[in-house]
Protein backbone atom coordinates (compact mmCIF):
# COMPACT_ATOMS: atom_id res chain seq x y z
CA UNK A 1 0.00 0.00 0.00
CA UNK A 2 2.97 2.61 1.17
CA UNK A 3 5.06 1.57 -2.04
CA UNK A 4 1.78 2.31 -4.49
CA UNK A 5 1.45 5.39 -2.47
CA UNK A 6 4.93 6.45 -3.07
CA UNK A 7 4.86 5.80 -6.76
CA UNK A 8 1.26 7.40 -7.49
CA UNK A 9 3.69 10.53 -5.99
CA UNK A 10 6.36 9.98 -8.26
CA UNK A 11 4.41 9.64 -11.50
CA UNK A 12 2.75 13.13 -10.28
CA UNK A 13 5.61 14.35 -9.80
CA UNK A 14 7.22 13.31 -12.77
CA UNK A 15 4.06 14.53 -14.55
CA UNK A 16 4.38 18.17 -12.34
CA UNK A 17 8.44 18.56 -13.70
CA UNK A 18 7.14 18.12 -16.89
CA UNK A 19 4.45 20.38 -17.09
CA UNK A 20 6.32 22.85 -15.52
CA UNK A 21 9.40 22.20 -18.05
CA UNK A 22 7.18 22.70 -20.81
CA UNK A 23 5.79 26.22 -19.32
CA UNK A 24 9.59 27.12 -19.41
CA UNK A 25 10.67 25.32 -22.95
CA UNK A 26 7.77 26.47 -24.76
CA UNK A 27 8.66 30.48 -24.28
CA UNK A 28 12.14 30.05 -24.96
CA UNK A 29 11.49 28.05 -27.44
CA UNK A 30 8.64 30.74 -29.07
CA UNK A 31 11.48 33.66 -28.51
CA UNK A 32 14.25 31.88 -30.15
CA UNK A 33 12.28 31.41 -33.09
CA UNK A 34 11.33 34.24 -33.34
CA UNK A 35 14.61 36.15 -33.16
CA UNK A 36 16.41 33.92 -35.68
CA UNK A 37 13.47 34.90 -38.40
CA UNK A 38 14.31 38.27 -37.05
CA UNK A 39 17.88 37.80 -38.52
CA UNK A 40 17.15 35.45 -41.20
CA UNK A 41 14.24 36.04 -42.94
CA UNK A 42 13.09 38.66 -45.39
CA UNK A 43 10.00 40.49 -46.38
CA UNK A 44 8.93 42.62 -49.26
CA UNK A 45 6.27 44.86 -48.38
CA UNK A 46 4.40 46.72 -50.65
CA UNK A 47 2.59 50.23 -50.79
CA UNK A 48 0.64 52.10 -53.70
CA UNK A 49 0.65 56.09 -53.20
CA UNK A 50 -1.61 57.53 -55.99
CA UNK A 51 -0.62 61.43 -56.65
CA UNK A 52 -2.27 63.98 -59.29
CA UNK A 53 1.56 64.76 -59.89
CA UNK A 54 2.18 61.59 -61.39
CA UNK A 55 1.27 60.48 -64.90
CA UNK A 56 2.86 57.05 -65.53
CA UNK A 57 3.25 54.27 -62.85
CA UNK A 58 6.67 54.10 -61.12
CA UNK A 59 7.75 51.33 -58.78
CA UNK A 60 10.25 52.79 -56.48
CA UNK A 61 12.50 49.78 -53.80
CA UNK A 62 13.63 51.32 -50.40
CA UNK A 63 16.64 49.46 -48.95
CA UNK A 64 17.19 51.17 -45.18
CA UNK A 65 19.84 49.78 -42.43
CA UNK A 66 21.64 46.93 -43.48
CA UNK A 67 24.68 47.05 -41.46
CA UNK A 68 26.51 44.58 -42.83
CA UNK A 69 23.75 41.86 -42.77
CA UNK A 70 23.65 38.95 -45.26
CA UNK A 71 20.65 37.35 -46.58
CA UNK A 72 21.92 34.60 -48.84
CA UNK A 73 25.78 34.11 -50.26
CA UNK A 74 26.32 37.79 -51.06
CA UNK A 75 23.13 38.75 -50.34
CA UNK A 76 22.11 36.82 -53.42
CA UNK A 77 18.44 36.75 -51.30
CA UNK A 78 17.97 40.10 -50.91
CA UNK A 79 19.29 41.09 -54.45
CA UNK A 80 16.66 39.30 -56.10
CA UNK A 81 13.93 40.16 -53.51
CA UNK A 82 14.59 43.62 -54.90
CA UNK A 83 14.90 42.51 -58.71
CA UNK A 84 11.68 40.78 -58.44
CA UNK A 85 9.97 43.69 -58.30
CA UNK A 86 11.54 45.32 -62.00
CA UNK A 87 11.86 48.81 -59.96
CA UNK A 88 12.75 51.86 -61.81
CA UNK A 89 14.51 53.11 -59.07
CA UNK A 90 16.34 51.42 -55.80
CA UNK A 91 16.93 53.92 -53.06
CA UNK A 92 18.13 53.81 -49.72
CA UNK A 93 18.51 55.60 -46.88
CA UNK A 94 21.55 55.11 -45.16
CA UNK A 95 23.47 52.58 -42.57
CA UNK A 96 24.48 49.51 -45.23
CA UNK A 97 27.98 49.25 -43.02
CA UNK A 98 28.74 49.46 -39.49
CA UNK A 99 30.98 52.26 -38.22
CA UNK A 100 33.75 50.43 -36.04
CA UNK A 101 33.72 47.90 -38.47
CA UNK A 102 36.45 48.18 -40.91
CA UNK A 103 34.71 45.75 -43.65
CA UNK A 104 32.79 47.61 -46.20
CA UNK A 105 32.87 45.17 -49.03
CA UNK A 106 29.14 43.81 -48.12
CA UNK A 107 27.84 47.04 -48.93
CA UNK A 108 29.82 47.78 -52.17
CA UNK A 109 29.43 44.48 -53.10
CA UNK A 110 25.38 45.00 -52.86
CA UNK A 111 25.74 48.46 -54.35
CA UNK A 112 27.23 47.26 -57.56
CA UNK A 113 24.35 44.69 -57.89
CA UNK A 114 21.58 46.94 -57.27
CA UNK A 115 22.90 49.21 -59.88
CA UNK A 116 22.74 46.82 -62.06
CA UNK A 117 19.07 46.27 -61.66
CA UNK A 118 17.93 49.82 -61.73
CA UNK A 119 19.60 53.48 -61.09
CA UNK A 120 20.47 53.64 -56.96
CA UNK A 121 20.39 56.98 -55.20
CA UNK A 122 21.51 56.24 -51.52
CA UNK A 123 21.39 59.11 -48.85
CA UNK A 124 23.92 58.92 -45.82
CA UNK A 125 23.32 57.31 -42.28
CA UNK A 126 24.71 58.00 -38.80
CA UNK A 127 26.97 54.85 -39.57
CA UNK A 128 28.32 56.38 -42.99
CA UNK A 129 29.60 59.60 -41.44
CA UNK A 130 31.29 57.45 -38.35
CA UNK A 131 32.49 55.42 -40.26
CA UNK A 132 34.11 58.01 -42.24
CA UNK A 133 35.92 59.12 -39.08
CA UNK A 134 37.04 56.43 -37.84
CA UNK A 135 38.91 55.18 -40.89
CA UNK A 136 39.41 57.90 -43.06
CA UNK A 137 37.63 56.65 -46.03
CA UNK A 138 35.75 58.84 -48.71
CA UNK A 139 32.25 56.91 -48.52
CA UNK A 140 30.77 59.08 -51.70
CA UNK A 141 33.62 57.77 -53.29
CA UNK A 142 33.19 54.69 -52.06
CA UNK A 143 29.94 54.08 -52.95
CA UNK A 144 29.55 55.82 -55.97
CA UNK A 145 32.76 53.60 -57.81
CA UNK A 146 29.90 51.15 -57.37
CA UNK A 147 27.87 52.18 -59.18
CA UNK A 148 25.37 54.09 -57.07
CA UNK A 149 24.55 58.16 -56.93
CA UNK A 150 24.85 59.64 -53.68
CA UNK A 151 22.50 62.27 -52.37
CA UNK A 152 24.48 64.03 -49.21
CA UNK A 153 22.75 67.82 -49.69
CA UNK A 154 22.15 67.36 -53.04
CA UNK A 155 19.04 66.81 -55.50
CA UNK A 156 18.77 65.94 -58.79
CA UNK A 157 15.90 66.25 -61.35
CA UNK A 158 15.45 63.77 -63.40
CA UNK A 159 12.80 61.66 -65.85
CA UNK A 160 11.30 58.23 -65.47
CA UNK A 161 8.74 56.55 -67.49
CA UNK A 162 8.77 59.93 -68.83
CA UNK A 163 7.98 61.21 -65.47
CA UNK A 164 9.78 64.17 -64.01
CA UNK A 165 10.69 63.73 -60.63
CA UNK A 166 13.27 65.37 -58.66
CA UNK A 167 15.27 63.60 -55.56
CA UNK A 168 17.41 64.11 -53.08
CA UNK A 169 19.19 63.01 -49.82
CA UNK A 170 20.09 64.39 -46.63
CA UNK A 171 21.42 63.61 -43.74
CA UNK A 172 19.90 65.79 -40.73
CA UNK A 173 16.78 66.15 -38.15
CA UNK A 174 15.27 68.54 -41.03
CA UNK A 175 13.33 70.57 -38.50
CA UNK A 176 10.43 72.71 -39.99
CA UNK A 177 12.07 76.44 -40.43
CA UNK A 178 9.34 77.65 -37.76
CA UNK A 179 12.39 76.41 -35.24
CA UNK A 180 14.85 78.54 -36.36
CA UNK A 181 13.59 80.99 -34.04
CA UNK A 182 14.36 78.57 -30.86
CA UNK A 183 17.98 77.95 -32.04
CA UNK A 184 16.49 74.05 -32.70
CA UNK A 185 16.88 74.46 -36.76
CA UNK A 186 19.93 73.91 -38.73
CA UNK A 187 20.26 76.56 -40.83
CA UNK A 188 21.95 74.47 -43.62
CA UNK A 189 19.26 71.87 -43.49
CA UNK A 190 16.42 74.36 -44.02
CA UNK A 191 18.35 76.55 -46.79
CA UNK A 192 18.57 72.76 -48.86
CA UNK A 193 14.98 72.41 -48.00
CA UNK A 194 13.68 75.46 -49.18
CA UNK A 195 15.60 74.75 -52.70
CA UNK A 196 14.33 71.19 -52.83
CA UNK A 197 10.87 71.78 -52.61
CA UNK A 198 10.82 74.74 -55.33
CA UNK A 199 9.52 72.83 -57.80
CA UNK A 200 6.70 71.46 -59.78
CA UNK A 201 8.12 67.73 -60.24
CA UNK A 202 7.62 65.23 -57.68
CA UNK A 203 9.81 65.49 -54.85
CA UNK A 204 11.66 61.98 -53.20
CA UNK A 205 13.34 62.64 -50.76
CA UNK A 206 15.76 60.19 -49.01
CA UNK A 207 16.26 61.46 -45.19
CA UNK A 208 17.60 58.79 -42.67
CA UNK A 209 16.19 60.31 -39.74
CA UNK A 210 12.81 60.61 -39.57
CA UNK A 211 12.41 62.31 -36.03
CA UNK A 212 10.83 65.73 -37.54
CA UNK A 213 8.55 64.08 -40.08
CA UNK A 214 7.24 61.77 -37.17
CA UNK A 215 7.01 64.55 -34.13
CA UNK A 216 7.70 67.55 -35.58
CA UNK A 217 5.32 68.59 -38.08
CA UNK A 218 7.99 67.65 -40.95
CA UNK A 219 5.30 66.84 -43.43
CA UNK A 220 2.88 69.83 -42.63
CA UNK A 221 5.32 72.20 -42.95
CA UNK A 222 7.84 70.68 -45.94
CA UNK A 223 6.17 70.65 -49.37
CA UNK A 224 7.73 67.08 -50.02
CA UNK A 225 5.62 64.42 -51.62
CA UNK A 226 7.29 61.60 -50.50
CA UNK A 227 10.09 60.94 -47.81
CA UNK A 228 11.64 57.66 -46.90
CA UNK A 229 13.31 57.05 -43.95
CA UNK A 230 14.83 54.33 -41.80
CA UNK A 231 17.18 54.98 -38.50
CA UNK A 232 14.60 53.30 -35.56
CA UNK A 233 14.78 49.42 -36.93
CA UNK A 234 10.73 49.44 -36.23
CA UNK A 235 11.39 49.81 -32.41
CA UNK A 236 13.86 46.74 -32.64
CA UNK A 237 11.38 44.36 -30.33
CA UNK A 238 7.62 44.78 -31.79
CA UNK A 239 4.88 43.42 -29.29
CA UNK A 240 1.74 43.13 -31.01
CA UNK A 241 -0.83 45.89 -30.06
CA UNK A 242 1.76 47.98 -29.41
CA UNK A 243 4.55 48.08 -31.75
CA UNK A 244 8.10 49.46 -31.00
CA UNK A 245 9.54 49.24 -27.51
CA UNK A 246 12.01 51.22 -27.63
CA UNK A 247 13.32 54.08 -30.39
CA UNK A 248 16.44 56.98 -30.31
CA UNK A 249 14.95 60.06 -29.83
CA UNK A 250 11.66 58.41 -29.23
CA UNK A 251 11.92 56.92 -25.39
CA UNK A 252 9.96 53.96 -24.33
CA UNK A 253 7.22 52.77 -25.98
CA UNK A 254 7.11 55.20 -28.90
CA UNK A 255 4.29 53.18 -30.74
CA UNK A 256 3.98 52.02 -34.76
CA UNK A 257 7.61 52.76 -36.15
CA UNK A 258 7.45 51.26 -39.39
CA UNK A 259 4.71 52.14 -42.44
CA UNK A 260 3.08 54.81 -44.29
CA UNK A 261 2.78 57.97 -42.06
CA UNK A 262 0.36 60.83 -43.85
CA UNK A 263 -0.02 64.48 -43.60
CA UNK A 264 -3.47 65.83 -42.33
CA UNK A 265 -4.18 66.86 -45.90
CA UNK A 266 -2.87 63.45 -47.35
CA UNK A 267 -1.16 64.99 -50.00
CA UNK A 268 2.49 64.25 -48.49
CA UNK A 269 4.15 60.97 -46.66
CA UNK A 270 6.71 59.18 -44.84
CA UNK A 271 7.86 55.94 -45.44
CA UNK A 272 9.20 54.24 -42.53
CA UNK A 273 11.16 51.44 -43.17
CA UNK A 274 12.13 48.99 -40.11
CA UNK A 275 15.40 47.79 -42.89
CA UNK A 276 17.41 45.13 -42.34
CA UNK A 277 19.64 44.84 -40.10
CA UNK A 278 20.64 45.55 -36.44
CA UNK A 279 23.52 47.13 -34.14
CA UNK A 280 21.80 46.92 -30.76
CA UNK A 281 22.89 44.44 -27.76
CA UNK A 282 19.33 43.49 -28.10
CA UNK A 283 18.30 41.37 -31.12
CA UNK A 284 15.32 42.30 -32.99
CA UNK A 285 11.82 40.45 -32.03
CA UNK A 286 8.96 40.16 -34.10
CA UNK A 287 10.65 42.50 -36.35
CA UNK A 288 11.56 40.48 -39.70
CA UNK A 289 13.76 42.46 -42.31
CA UNK A 290 12.24 44.23 -45.21
CA UNK A 291 12.44 45.97 -48.10
CA UNK A 292 9.49 48.18 -48.85
CA UNK A 293 8.13 48.45 -52.57
CA UNK A 294 6.21 51.96 -53.36
CA UNK A 295 4.21 52.03 -56.62
CA UNK A 296 3.77 55.51 -57.38
CA UNK A 297 0.31 55.56 -59.23
CA UNK A 298 -1.67 58.58 -61.28
CA UNK A 299 -4.58 60.66 -59.59
CA UNK A 300 -6.05 60.94 -55.86
CA UNK A 301 -3.76 60.68 -52.59
CA UNK A 302 -4.80 56.81 -51.64
CA UNK A 303 -2.65 54.87 -50.17
CA UNK A 304 -2.68 50.51 -49.27
CA UNK A 305 -0.94 47.86 -48.12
Amino acid sequence: MVRNRMRKRCKNGYKLRRVVGILVVMPLFITGKSVIKSKYNLNSITYILQSKKISEEICLIQITDLHNSIFGSDNKYLISKAAMKSPDLIMITGDLLNANEPDNNIAVTLLAELSAIAPTYISLGNHELEYEQNYGTDITALYESAGATVLNYEYKDITINSQPLRIGGIYGYCLPDKYLETGEADPGECKFLWDFENTDRYKILLSHLPIAWLKNDGLEEWDIDCVFSGHLHGGQVILPGIGGVYAPDMGWFPGQLKGIFDSEDGKRHLVLSSGLGNTELVPRFNNIPEIACVELMPDGNLHKT
